[in-house]
């Protein structure tokens, strides 16, 4: 049986309900459209705005109207995709999100840009009262994470993360074992990610310096961040292997396996204490120097403890919790567990198995996406919990780079007594942009 949570049900059960004002049903979606369609605007046609947006494109109830791109190349497949689907040219395309986010008949904003470029789509749209799909993991520090969460609940907004694993089957059924108590209590975590850098364009002498192309506004693309020489393998989904863009194998994945992690232990509201990690980094001024090999301890509420680790044989990738009575292995090939009573498929768990702690249920991430614009609940990967499914991941790195552990008061998300440290929770930003 399917559960709907109500609004003020979850932020009760997540500790929210001060912090975060209830969201309510847009009274003027799709004014302008047929049928009061849903109105999107996609920003971002590199990984992930492809399927994201072919999903909505496939949905009767909302229509895709506008594309954005600082490439003049991906926004014309954008287009042409948009097109022959709609069979029409309708969907108009646009270089500065800043001017589609204005049109009054957007009701929401699909964001797939890179890491950098998070919080400044993000809480622009937000206070444009554009509903968001937004990629994780949420930003590309926890300041300016802070800063999406507070845009979020100022506006009312709906926030739907890519964290799209909670709408599988597998990794629900595994989390609910967890949930229901069925490993007994947990005592140990351990996220396996994946390591070193993974060249998506296979494209000769990417890290070489050129000009840019001239369908590129470079200067525009790296936006906020250090103004850098420009080499192919810096855009188009390798800048995940620079600091100055993305975080590396770590913060592009944490926003996944952890993100189980934390939802069969029931941490969405909160994080660890204690963080330690170590990891292998290319030079700092090579063209791709993020960490090629990493683990990171964590330590957890109720004793449990956690490990993130890419490149280490010993922890498999995916998610496996350790608990008293057993243990659930779970990633997006398959789930095992200690107990062969609970076999090897993805069926939900049955009623008399999960009466304890019955978990949302979504079984398409971008429709529920859609159906929680219209009813106001909150969707299964609200933006609280995507912040903190990925400030793990951002302590860890912090961890590395300072070289000692660090200590994390969850309640108030701040490090304690480590100013080094602290300075590394937020970035400066190139002139004329700014932190929100």
């Amino acid at each position: 049986m399917k559960r709907t949570l109500t609004r003020r049900q979850f932020l009760a059960s997540t500790g929210l309900a001060l912090a975060a004002p209830a969201i309510l049903p847009s009274s003027g979606f799709g004014q302008n459209s047929p049928s009061n369609r849903i109105n999107i605007g996609v920003v971002g046609w590199g990984m992930q705005g492809p399927p994201n947006t072919k999903a909505f494109l496939n949905m009767k109830d909302c229509r895709v109207v506008a594309a954005c791109d600082l490439d003049k190349r991906p926004l014309q497949a954008a287009l042409d995709t948009i097109h022959a689907h709609y069979q029409n040219q309708d969907c108009q395309g646009y270089h500065d999100y800043r001017e589609m986010l204005a049109r009054k008949d957007l009701d929401a904003v699909m964001l797939a840009v890179p890491d950098h470029w998070h919080m400044l789509t993000a809480v622009d749209a937000a206070r444009a009262g554009k509903h968001i799909y937004g990629e994780k993991p949420l930003a590309r520090t926890i300041a300016e994470q802070q800063a999406i969460v507070k845009a979020v609940h100022q506006n009312k907004i709906t926030w739907q993360t890519g964290s799209w694993q909670r709408s599988v089957a597998n990794f629900h059924k595994a989390a609910e074992l967890v949930a229901n108590g069925h490993i007994g209590e947990v005592t140990h975590v351990e996220v396996g990610l994946p390591a070193g850098h993974n060249d998506f364009k296979k494209t000769k002498d990417k890290l070489h310096i050129t000009d840019p192309p001239p369908e590129l506004d470079y200067d525009f693309w790296v936006g906020p961040s250090r103004m850098m020489p420009y080499r192919e393998g810096f855009v188009h989904m390798n800048w995940r292997w620079n600091y100055n863009f993305g975080g590396g194998q770590l913060l592009d994945w944490v926003g996944h396996h952890m993100d189980i992690a934390h939802w069969g232990c029931g941490f969405d509201n909160t994080g660890p204490s204690e963080v330690e990690g170590e990891g292998e980094f290319p030079p700092a001024d090579a063209p791709w120097n993020t960490a090629t090999r990493y683990r990171i301890e964590l330590k957890y509420p109720r004793n449990i403890t956690m490990t993130i680790a890419g490149g280490h044989d010993d922890i498999r990738g995916g998610t496996k919790w350790i608990g008293t009575e057993g243990w659930v292995w779970v990633d997006r090939k398959g789930f095992e567990a200690s107990n062969s009573n609970w076999k090897d498929d993805f069926k939900r768990l049955p009623d008399e198995m999960r009466t304890r702690n019955p978990l949302y249920l979504s079984v398409d991430h971008q429709r529920n996406f859609i159906d929680c614009i219209r009813s106001g609940q909150p969707t299964i990967t609200p933006v609280e919990v995507a912040h903190h499914s990925a400030i793990p991941g951002h302590l860890g790195l912090i961890s590395m780079l300072v070289q000692r552990k660090i200590r994390w008061d969850a309640a108030r998300e701040m490090i304690l007594e480590d100013p080094e440290a602290s300075r590394l929770l937020t970035r400066e930003y190139r002139k004329p942009w700014k932190m929100a």
